[in-house]
């Protein structure tokens, strides 16, 4: 993994990049707290519905075509909301070229009220140097890549108080309703559709483990326990892993590889993720895929398709991840808003979880 460590460096241009990573850091940690409070002493917020979400499915894909069905049955999602593309879905890396006439059907197939994405396929995860998921939400754009360890191009989306992102800054976000068969993304999107409104008591565990590059996100620790203080049970530990825990909504850590996972028990629309260079990766990386949260009983997670550095902006914010989520945001609306710099990262999950939400 390459490592963003702030290191001695003796090239200008190499001065220049450390101190917008440490500017940066400093802006992000000194974001004014959220205003949370827990049931009635916070201001909820709308949720994305069925009529929002549009799913593109490839019509070259039999699993692809059989997540889009199920997932349009269970959450009701309008026909016209149905997207259709085709492409070989051996691809991994879906080639720029193939990517931009994709995107282009999708756009004049999706409804103009359409807020967000989601894709029914596993295998292709990434679009050149970027993730597939910010490729469909803002169109394919080297801006958000980069080569070595450099800022890549902001999401507007970031920390953002709107409810809808495409009427708002014409991005759309999008998630992965990803899974190795049919089976595991049925138990996703089930878990995803029995979380809504179920306000869950459960627990959130944020880790700074032994690995000390891959824990960079600890320094927002001390702001989220102020400001959860009593009204969200967040437990901030110095430790590698947790085991046996019945209470997992929020699990955030730092590793290659994150031991006992499956020990422990995810409650519906639970979010997990680990930070580290390949974890977006989703299949045939030397480190741990994202999948296994999944596989594990998490509802979403979050990981790097191609070497990021450890810039905590390109992974998601703990704190504001649960900010938004918390006040009734569905996952793939919170998950979006935690991450400023999304390029090079893809997001998993059952977009329309939305446990925190009211009636």
């Amino acid at each position: 993994m390459i490592l963003s460590q702030q290191l001695p460096f003796k090239k200008e241009s190499q001065i220049k990049i450390s101190l917008l990573h440490t500017l940066t850091l400093l802006i992000i940690v000194s974001l004014p707290a959220p205003a949370i409070a827990f049931s009635k002493l916070f201001s909820p917020l709308p949720s994305l519905s069925a009529n929002d979400l549009a799913v593109i499915v490839n019509d070259s894909d039999p699993l692809s075509i059989k997540i889009a069905h199920y997932y349009q049955q269970q959450r009701k999602i309008p026909e016209t909301n149905i997207i259709h593309i085709n492409f070989n879905p051996e691809y991994k890396i879906l080639p720029v070229d193939i990517f931009k006439k994709i995107k282009l059907s999708v756009d004049k197939q999706t409804p103009s009220h359409v807020q967000a994405y989601a894709l029914t396929w596993m295998q292709t995860y990434r679009v050149g140097c970027m993730s597939i998921t910010t490729a469909f939400a803002a169109g394919y754009n080297k801006e958000f890549c980069s080569t070595g360890c450099k800022k890549t191009r902001p999401s507007p989306y970031f920390n953002s108080e709107r409810s809808n992102p495409y009427d708002e800054y014409k991005w759309r976000p999008t998630m992965a309703l990803a899974g190795k068969n049919f089976n595991d993304v049925k138990h996703l999107i089930d878990r995803g559709v029995l979380s809504d409104y179920s306000q869950p008591q459960g627990s959130a565990y944020l880790l700074e483990t032994s690995d000390k590059n891959r824990s960079t996100r600890a320094v927002f620790f001390p702001q989220i326990n102020k400001q959860f203080n009593k009204l969200w049970t967040i437990n901030t530990l110095k430790q590698d892993f947790i085991e046996n825990k019945s209470d997992v909504m929020f699990y955030f850590t730092g590793k290659t590889h994150v031991k006992n996972i499956k020990s422990n028990h995810f409650l519906p629309g639970a979010v997990a993720d680990h930070l580290t260079s390949a974890g977006g990766i989703l299949s045939g990386s030397k480190q741990m895929s994202i999948m296994e949260w999944l596989k594990a009983g998490a509802t979403g997670s979050y990981g790097a398709v191609i070497e990021p550095c450890n810039f905590v902006q390109k992974f998601p914010h703990p704190g504001i991840m649960m900010h938004y989520y918390l006040r009734g945001n569905t996952l793939i609306e919170a998950y979006w808003k935690s991450v400023a710099w999304p390029g090079q990262g893809i997001f998993i999950g059952e977009p329309l979880a939305k446990p925190f939400a009211f009636f």
